[in-house]
């Protein structure tokens, strides 16, 4: 997106798009800039600093033998393939090698547990996993629960591993054991490229089926979001992991399409002084730096020594505010800009500061190619001032095909030609988009969205509880963390003791960053007439009781 000479305005009037109707995000992301000039596509750093540099050549080569390795498996054209891994060179493999192969990626969060894996695997029905050595292990615990996982791939082991009745294959042996040559499936625009499960925010995790146009879709969002990018662009970096739609599809394959280098480093715990470290030491250009990422930064004071390269950052997933804008300015040397989006359709809410001022409170104005409203409840669009859903209209790149295998939930997220957010928000008449709060009871914690459903069944496998509600609560590091309201089983003492038992339960089966870090021991549950939870009254409990006894916390 060239920004000289345009404003908003016009960008927006003068905006089509062009979506090709046979298209392959592999073959755009990697295979065309493959021309022999040695390009570089990818810095990989591990934990203990050192570097690798891998070319667009090189990515290709190593993309089109996994393929094969793939197809050799018995992966046909359309099987989900899991990839369990975090930033590294085999995650982008993987993921290259799925795409050009017309097999469907299943991304995973590196910190699930087994009941996170368990249903997104089983759900998708994989037919293989990429993976570590940690992957393996929790695949051991459940593995005769997916019938259908056939493979295992371990990128940490140099042979097969037969020894045990569910055997391991080594990814480099079976990558480098296939042929070199390979030929991408022709694929169309709207054939099924991923899938990227939901945090589960009503009911459990469903997976949203993108087809190999979101990609393009994306880009928009991406160039307005990061100043008109690629201009200025040389390397860009996120902390986030790449199995969420904003590390995969605003950071790594976008910059891919652009020919721009990604660089690869996600923390085992973010630092905010190894976070200024790391982007002056790689002179970084761009950045996409969740929220809780900044607030960690701005904890600390940058060093004097340290100086950055950056020409743009972007924000996503909950509000900066006047303050941490401000800080951007001074410590990063650039004016944040935000976006808003969700798995279903990311990216199509932003503010540019190389276009307008940003407008603090919101987040920011419709990307040029979606129509973004607020409507009502039949699907009628509001006037300006006037709360409603904030709603995107169809059809649209970015949009996904719909909910893997699960028709009724997809017709429940449209409203006539809307996709409903499930956020409430109000629009002015300058087009400045608010958010007011949200329709459902998703908690925003550090940066992530988190559903309660898959907490609260986690949180009923465990043999002391009888009954669990989760809410966020506000948190001033955090936005929210997650609180859990729970009825025991008789035989039972709700002291420090099960708490920590409880939280640990949910740390290693779910997510780590899905346990709930408070607990509250109580009698009864509020419920409908129907027995539903009224979580909306648990939230108001702990935020209208001040004087109350504190919950339990660790």
């Amino acid at each position: 997106m060239n920004l000289d000479g345009e404003t908003y305005d016009s960008l927006t009037a003068h905006f089509t798009w062009r979506i090709p109707p046979r298209y392959n995000i592999g073959v755009d992301a990697c295979d065309k800039w493959a021309d022999g000039s040695g390009r570089l596509a990818l810095i990989y750093e591990d934990a203990d600093g050192r570097a690798t540099r891998y070319t667009f050549d090189e990515l290709k080569a190593l993309s089109d033998r996994f393929a094969n390795a793939l197809l050799a498996a018995g992966a046909r054209r359309g099987e989900r393939i899991g990839i369990f891994l975090s930033q590294s060179i085999e995650t982008a493999i993987a993921h290259l090698a799925a795409y050009k192969a017309g097999l469907i990626a299943v991304p995973l969060f590196a910190l699930f547990g087994v009941d996170a894996l368990e249903h997104r695997l089983g759900d998708s029905g994989a037919l293989a996993l990429i993976t570590d050595q940690a992957g393996v292990q929790k695949i051991d615990e459940i593995r005769g629960a997916l019938p259908g996982l056939r493979h295992v791939f371990s990128v940490d082991i140099e042979q097969d591993d037969e020894a045990s009745g569910a055997p391991v294959r080594s990814f480099w042996q079976a990558l480098h054991g296939a042929p070199a040559e390979f030929t991408p499936v022709d694929t169309a625009a709207d054939d099924p490229a991923i899938i990227i499960y939901t945090s589960g925010t009503t009911g459990k995790p469903k997976g949203a089926l993108h087809g190999h146009r979101v990609l393009l879709g994306h880009l928009p969002g991406v160039e307005m979001s990061q100043q008109g990018f690629p201009a200025h662009a040389t390397l860009m970096w996120t902390p986030a992991d790449w199995a969420w739609i904003g590390g995969l599809f605003d950071v790594l394959l976008p910059s891919w399409h652009h020919g721009v280098a990604v660089l690869a480093r996600r923390f085992a715990k973010f630092d905010g002084h190894a976070a200024f470290d790391l982007l002056a030491r790689h002179a970084v250009s761009h950045a996409f730096l969740p929220p809780t990422a900044l607030k960690m930064m701005r904890g600390v004071e940058r060093p004097a020594h340290l100086r950055l390269a950056l020409r743009s950052v972007a924000s996503g997933g909950e509000s900066l505010g006047e303050e941490l804008i401000g800080w951007g300015r001074d410590a990063l040397g650039v004016t944040i800009n935000e976006f808003y989006g969700q798995t279903e359709c990311n990216v199509v809410v932003s503010s540019c500061a190389a276009l307008f001022e940003p407008r603090f409170g919101a987040i920011g104005r419709a990307v040029p190619g979606h129509h973004v409203a607020i409507v009502d409840a039949v699907g009628n669009e509001l006037p300006p001032g006037a709360i409603g859903d904030i709603a995107v209209a169809s059809p649209d790149p970015v949009m996904f095909v719909g909910y893997w295998r699960n028709e009724a939930a997809t017709r429940e997220k449209f409203r006539g030609k809307f996709l409903l957010t499930g956020d409430l928000g109000t629009r002015d008449v300058d087009g400045f988009i608010r958010f007011v709060g949200r329709g459902d009871d998703v908690i925003t914690s550090a940066g992530y969205r988190i559903g309660p459903a898959s907490i609260e069944d986690s949180l009923l496998r465990h043999p002391a509880v009888a009954m669990a509600a989760v809410v966020g609560v506000p948190d001033r590091e955090r936005t929210e963390i997650v609180m859990a309201f729970v009825v025991l089983k008789a035989g039972f003492v709700g002291d420090d003791a099960l708490v920590r038992e409880i939280q640990q339960h949910v740390k290693t089966r779910l997510a780590a960053h899905e346990y709930p870090r408070e607990i509250r021991f109580v009698e009864s549950l509020p419920m409908t007439a129907t027995g539903k939870v009224i979580r909306k009254a648990l939230r108001e409990a702990v935020t209208h009781e001040p004087d109350a006894t504190p919950p339990v916390k660790n």
